[in-house]
């Protein structure tokens, strides 16, 4: 009886197997259908009946949709042959070929229904109508149809076409033979080979003699072959598809046989030269992945910058501009040679472009076309500042920072690009070239008297704070003889003017003595008083600028001390400029002294002093302007003060440049790129032989599977690990539901993957079950699972996909809705929400400080989190941080270690749609033992900043993971 039962219950199950294979057999028609306007079966087989074709058309057109839909209708294939079949109509015909292909051929046995004998005739006839477009539909048709028993009758008829006079109709016969031949081989076309073999020799038309070498290729590789060295001075004749076959038969043979490789090489010199540009391209890739030798390296560079240069679409720029980047890694050498025709690609309007091309041409610079790449660089700069670019400024800081990092591996350079850049110092993005001058200053001591003269020269055109700031430091920091000392003391008195500085009403005594100060201020000023309050210097220290008061009396106060060490205190020279510094220091103590103590003062005259200046950093400019004065004044003041003062600011410098130059790579645009810094292969490790590979080997001469392990896979989200595969698993209903569903989550860039596997829990049949999926945020449900039938006690599997478009947290949700056989009634089963984590799109990245304050600058979305933890370690708190939030960490660890209770960082990552987001940690240790402070996380979208800041939220009070700190 056990064994009664299997046997039932395998007949059962096979026929319901039977009953629901319909949705998963192969079909290329998805339509949309609205099920509320969709007539009954009754009214479309009546419809079908009526001598109009409008009518019929409009009927058809609902058959298709309940059956696309699984619904059957009775009767309606025989209506259609009885009613339809002898239409003229061309629509009726178009809609006619989607019914042969959808509606069931065969019965519950799996025999041909006798009804398709008729319809193979309505078949033979439209292939043999004399209208060519009816031939060359129907033609297209049968390369969808997978019965034999239909299309075996229908293969002479197919054979005849191929000479038809219309090249339509031949183009078509073509294809039509390929896909039978495919699928069946010798059974239904036993000459297929030779048949299209004499077809193509005699061929001339363009589509026609592609599609039969598409099926030469696939099916009679030898004939395809013989082909090509036959007549492989016309292939600028027979057009892009042609081309682009013969690409891909080179492939597939070199992988499979190496030793072919010569036969090709001369095929792909020629298609080089195509006037196509896809077809160029892939000719190119193909000759670099067969072979290193520097010819076809260099044949290939040369044909991706001629593309780089003639297309106008952005995203084919950027396509070319990747594959150069991939045989940079091995051909260095060589692109050397086209690195000037590279930089013609910084034409383009487009920033992305401009910072890819100079990513790649600095790392090809060399001895050799350093001179010509500084002349480029130096033309770009300059059409900078003349034209009006969209993005000008940020264009303009990429082209300093490339001149910056050829100087600083070409040193001898730097007296060409010194002068140009020193005239982009009062504009927009002159901080950069102070800090390229700083540098310059530091490694090119013969270059420094110079550019310190042009520096004072050029001083009055300084706009901005903080290049004033740097300015004032290299000034005071290089000038060593008494020429620049007294060329500096000049400038820097003749901008700064004499005191007072800032103007404080006040009344009656404190009135008259600040006339009377205003009065010998003119007389000091003598007929400069108009020119000195032009001075940005004077104008910032009038407002309240206290750092760069501070700096200027910096400045001064070194300058001064360089003078004692080389006359002596007691020189003239240096008593005169002693009291000129202390002149200065005075005025701006004794006008900070008038600030602080107005600051508390609710009088609305000094309203706008209040605001513009603190009382902690007048306090701070004070302790150090007192600092200044006795270092000068006081002949006991310990010297090693005075030469730390002096001397170690070189020093301090020096270790800057050695850092920034041993442990970031310089990436153009400000960014800095660790991705190949430091690789190197260890002593131990595996060394591939490509020769000693198997013959079946994937993708043997393809560079980027080569260089597969080398990159892990980074494109690819999980590991395929147990482990990580479980973390992506959801149960979406419970184990007492009638159906129990689980579903699998894979991400892959922009690609949300969904396997849903649903058991049958129940005895009876499940029918129409669908599972409803509906998504939240910006998520887009691309294919919804079809319905279908579950037999008792059985599981299947169905899938869904989904697009993502932004980096946002999102959510899955929906229903599972069946008919019971048994009831007929519909059951709902709702289910469990599926949570995607914005980790699944956050990379770590680099930025440089300068890139990163300037996005913090820009960002007008921000999310402010409390810190709140158990955790009682700065250092330990902040890897949690980095570590749950897949961020990198920018600030040096040599910065974060010590015994401070006070610890301030920034994170930095981006995600896989190229949105940037920016954390900046400030956190305290207080007293009790606790962390206190604030997260703050900044990006261009919403999105990221809530998502981002709900992940800080949930993760600080989980449990400490541990990292190796050098991985961040």
């Amino acid at each position: 009886e056990r064994k009664k039962f299997k046997s039932s219950e395998s007949q059962v199950v096979g026929n319901l197997y039977k009953m629901t294979s319909v949705a998963y057999e192969g079909c290329t028609v998805l339509i949309n259908s609205d099920k509320a306007n969709v007539p009954t079966s009754d009214e479309i087989l009546k419809s079908l009946e009526d001598s109009d074709d409008l009518v019929k058309v409009k009927a058809l057109k609902s058959a298709l949709h309940l059956m696309l839909g699984g619904e059957l209708i009775p009767r309606i294939l025989m209506t259609v042959i009885r009613f339809c079949i002898n239409t003229e109509n061309h629509e009726m015909k178009k809609l006619l070929m989607l019914f042969w292909e959808i509606v069931p051929k065969y019965d519950s046995g799996g025999k041909l229904l006798p009804e398709m004998i008729l319809v193979c005739n309505a078949l033979r006839n439209d292939l043999n109508h004399s209208n060519e477009y009816v031939r060359g539909c129907m033609l297209r048709f049968l390369c969808k149809l997978r019965q034999a028993e239909i299309i075996e009758p229908l293969v002479p008829s197919i054979k005849l076409c191929l000479e038809h006079r219309h090249s339509y109709v031949r183009k078509n016969a073509a294809l039509a033979i390929y896909h039978i031949h495919k699928y069946y081989g010798q059974n239904l076309i036993p000459d297929g080979d030779s048949l299209m073999g004499n077809f193509i020799t005699n061929e001339s038309e363009i589509g026609a003699r592609r599609n039969a070498f598409l099926m030469l290729f696939n099916e009679a590789e030898d004939i395809a072959i013989d082909f090509l060295a036959a007549h492989a001075d016309e292939f600028d004749r027979y057009g892009d598809g042609f081309a682009l076959l013969v690409l891909e038969l080179t492939r597939n043979v070199c992988r499979r046989d190496p030793e072919q490789k010569s036969r090709f090489v001369h095929f792909l010199f020629q298609l080089l030269a195509s006037n196509s540009s896809a077809v160029s391209y892939e000719a190119a890739w193909t000759l670099v992945s067969l072979s290193s030798s520097p010819t076809a390296v260099r044949a290939a560079a040369g044909t991706y910058t001629n593309l780089l240069i003639s297309q106008s679409d952005n995203n084919v720029k950027l396509i070319v501009l990747e594959r150069l980047a991939q045989m940079k890694q091995r051909e260095a050498r060589i692109l050397r040679d086209i690195v000037m025709d590279l930089l013609r690609a910084l034409i383009s309007p487009n920033i992305d472009i401009c910072k890819k091309t100079l990513q790649i041409a600095l790392d090809l610079v060399s001895y050799h076309n350093i001179d010509e790449v500084i002349q480029v660089l130096k033309r770009e700069v300059l059409r900078t500042k003349e034209s009006d670019l969209e993005k000008g400024l940020e264009y303009r800081s990429m082209l300093i920072h490339a001149i910056h990092a050829c100087v600083l591996k070409f040193p001898q350079v730097a007296h060409s690009v010194v002068n140009l850049l020193m005239e982009f110092i009062g504009i927009d993005g002159g901080i950069d070239v102070m800090i390229f001058l700083r540098a310059i200053l530091f490694h090119n001591q013969h270059l420094r008297p110079e550019i310190l003269d042009k520096l004072l020269t050029i001083f009055y055109e300084i706009k901005h704070p903080p290049v004033l700031c740097i300015a004032l430091w290299i000034i005071g920091e290089f000038s060593n003889n008494e020429t620049q000392i007294q060329a500096a003391f000049d400038v820097i008195f003749t901008h700064i003017g004499s005191p007072p500085f800032i103007e404080i009403h006040q009344d009656n005594d404190a009135a008259a003595k600040d006339n009377e100060n205003k009065d010998a201020s003119h007389n000091l000023n003598g007929n400069n008083g108009e020119q000195i309050k032009a001075n940005t210097l004077r104008r910032l220290i009038c407002s309240g600028d206290v750092n760069v008061a501070t700096i200027a009396a910096s400045t001064l106060t070194k300058l001064t001390l360089k003078c004692m060490e080389q006359y002596g205190r007691t020189a003239m020279l240096c008593k005169k400029r002693i009291v000129q510094t202390l002149q200065i220091i005075c005025g701006l103590a004794h006008e900070f002294e008038i600030v602080k103590s107005v600051t508390a003062d609710s009088n609305k005259n000094n309203a706008s002093i209040q605001k513009k200046i603190s009382p902690t950093a007048v306090g701070d400019c004070l302790e150090r302007l007192s600092i200044f004065s006795t270092m000068m004044l006081d002949p006991n003041f310990p010297e090693k003060i005075k030469d730390s003062f002096i001397h170690d600011g070189e020093h301090a410098l020096a270790k800057y440049l050695e850092y920034s130059a041993s442990a970031l790579t310089w990436q153009a645009g400000g960014a800095y790129d660790t991705k190949y810094a430091g690789r190197a292969t260890q002593p131990d490790d595996l060394i591939h032989l490509r020769q000693l590979k198997s013959l079946n080997a994937k993708n043997m001469y393809d560079l980027s599977d080569d260089t597969h392990q080398e990159t892990n896979g980074v494109n690819t989200l999980y590991d395929g690990s147990d482990t990580t595969q479980i973390k992506h698993i959801y149960q979406l209903s419970g184990f007492t539901d009638p159906v129990y569903a689980e579903a699998h989550v894979t991400v892959h860039d922009y690609d949300i993957l969904i396997d849903v596997v649903l058991y049958n829990r129940t005895p009876a049949t499940l029918t129409n079950l669908t599972v409803e999926l509906y998504t939240m945020g910006d998520l887009k449900l691309v294919e919804r699972p079809q319905s279908l039938s579950i037999g008792p006690h059985d599981n299947k599997t169905i899938n869904a996909n989904i697009k993502v478009s932004s980096t946002e947290t999102g959510h899955i949700f929906g229903t599972i809705v069946y008919d019971n056989s048994s009831s007929a009634e519909k059951t709902y089963i709702n289910l469990n929400n599926i949570h995607l984590d914005i980790m699944d799109y956050i990379r770590p990245a680099s930025a440089s400080d300068e890139s990163f304050r300037s996005m913090w600058a820009e960002f007008e979305w921000e999310n402010k989190v409390a810190i709140t933890t158990c955790i009682q370690s700065l250092e330990i708190f902040l890897q949690h941080i980095v570590n749950a939030t897949n961020m990198r960490c920018l600030t040096p660890r040599s910065s974060l270690t010590g015994s401070s209770t006070f610890l301030a960082a920034n994170l930095y990552a981006k995600s896989i749609f190229g949105e940037d987001a920016l954390v900046n940690v400030s956190m305290e240790k207080k007293e009790d033992g606790k962390l206190g402070g604030y997260i703050r996380i900044r990006s261009k979208t919403q999105g990221i900043a809530l998502s981002l800041g709900d992940r800080i939220t949930a993760v600080q009070r989980s449990t400490v993971t541990t990292a190796d700190p050098a991985d961040q």
